[in-house]
């Protein structure tokens, strides 16, 4: 089925036919890097020619089994059929007209879409954008102009971009705000509830989290000051945290109960990721507004803010907007992904792959001492790798195992505040086999390791 293949010449298959990377690949490097900056930095060093359904095929003939899906952006495949009709049609009427000149109708679908899938059942209007860190922006512009405040809420471990903003919203120095200071100001960190690594327990998680986290907000800055109070409802880049169950509640709540804004980043946890449409919905949270980007248009680059239209308003006319932001061809595909993923029922299938991973991830972590955590929810699973006995991070035994993966045909990501998780993102529409032939090799990692 071509849908979930990319194409029918893509073999479904792994296949490592060089040492990796390939000497194609090899002069390929020698090139990007005499020509693209070095802080453009690679985690595998190959060059794909073709990608679809849950393979990488790259410049040298290997075959490499996808479980990044560029990030979480590739959830329908790399090469949805709707995805590309659509773009292609669209590619053929025009490519640009600037949608705050000229607009047209595909902008106006995404946003109907928008509204029909996002949590809650009031008015929404939605704006659009090209990335996941200019979404966040713009979220935190609208809630400060609502509200007529400036202090924006964040959380230990989060991560929402790389710009100037978003680097002052993103708790990680190295690599995103390394050197690349002064950052914006009135943005306020507080702790999340973060079970694995919490002093007194996972029992006590949520309740302490969700009471420092407030008290923080009331004494040191003070709620009435509050604009938005901002939140990936599953950390990313932080690691695939799953706040304890009642943390998203209870600070959902704090902030209605103080007109404040929250703002629910979905940017890699969108779009049937974690088995629902999106990941607030787990604990029913409906926020005031929601950034989305990575996979909703299937690889084409788009991002969106949606939210409640009283809110989206309170910004004067020309205060959003961007040159190409709502692009046509990346609107056309995005209404490809959105039809891809209800015609194929990907958050069932999101599902399935959990129910698949995480039963191979558990029995992993009872064989292997390394392994201290398995967590997350639908296509969105982690492992967080410490030292035997302890909690301490092991990022070394982190790096080991996934260079291994990569030299055997795997493509796996790292991630986490300490280095030492690996994430799995793999595409809805990876073919069980080929999933648990990645889990085959990740555990050959665990048994070789030293």
């Amino acid at each position: 089925m071509t849908e979930l293949s990319g194409g029918p010449s893509l073999s479904q298959e792994r296949r490592v036919v060089t040492a990796i990377p390939g000497p194609k690949s090899q002069e390929l490097m020698a090139r990007k890097q005499a020509a693209v900056a070095g802080g453009v930095s690679t985690t595998l060093p190959v060059f794909a020619v073709r990608a679809g359904g849950g393979v990488v095929e790259d410049v040298d003939g290997n075959s490499f089994i996808d479980l990044g899906s560029g990030i979480a952006v590739t959830t329908v495949g790399n090469s949805a059929q709707a995805v590309v009709r659509r773009a292609s049609a669209q590619l053929e009427q025009f490519t640009h007209t600037c949608a705050m000149v000229t607009p047209y109708e595909v902008y106006v679908e995404v946003c109907e879409e928008l509204a029909k899938l996002t949590p809650g059942d009031h008015e929404k209007k939605s704006a659009l954008f090209n990335s996941g860190a200019e979404a966040v922006e713009n979220a935190v512009k609208i809630a400060r102009a609502y509200t007529k405040r400036q202090a924006v809420v964040v959380f230990d471990h989060a991560y929402h971009g790389r710009t100037n903003l978003t680097m002052a919203l993103t708790a990680k120095n190295m690599p995103y705000k390394h050197g690349f200071g002064p950052f914006a100001p009135e943005i306020h960190r507080v702790p999340v509830a973060y079970p694995f690594r919490w002093p007194t327990g996972p029992e006590n998680c949520a309740q302490e989290a969700a009471e420092q986290a407030i008290d923080k907000i009331t004494k040191q800055i003070g709620a009435e000051n509050v604009a938005a109070i901002l939140i990936e409802p599953v950390l990313g880049e932080g690691g695939f945290i799953e706040p304890a169950k009642g943390f998203l509640p209870a600070i959902r709540q704090f902030a209605a109960d103080n007109g404040i804004v929250f703002i629910a980043d979905e940017i890699q946890s969108g779009f049937c990721r974690t088995g629902q449409w999106f990941a607030c919905e787990d604990e029913n949270i409906v926020p005031d507004l929601i950034t989305t980007a990575k996979g909703i248009a299937g690889g084409l680059p788009l991002a969106a803010v949606t939210g409640r239209a009283e809110i989206m308003d309170a910004v004067h006319g020309g205060g959003l907007g961007g040159t190409y932001g709502g692009n046509p061809v990346a609107c056309a595909a995005a209404l490809g992904a959105i039809e891809t993923m209800r015609e194929l029922d990907l958050n069932a299938k999101a599902k399935r792959i959990e129910e698949i991973m995480k039963g191979r991830l558990t029995a992993l972590q009872e064989k292997f001492d390394v392994v201290g955590e398995v967590r997350g929810r639908g296509a969105m699973i982690a492992i967080e790798l410490v030292k035997p006995g302890t909690k301490e991070p092991n990022p070394e035994v982190t790096a080991a195992v996934a260079k291994h993966c990569h030299q055997a045909g795997v493509l796996i990501l790292t991630t986490g505040t300490y280095g030492n998780v690996i994430r799995f993102l793999p595409p809805l529409v990876i073919g069980e086999d080929l999933l648990n032939e990645g889990l085959d090799v990740l555990e050959e990692a665990f048994a070789g390791l030293k």
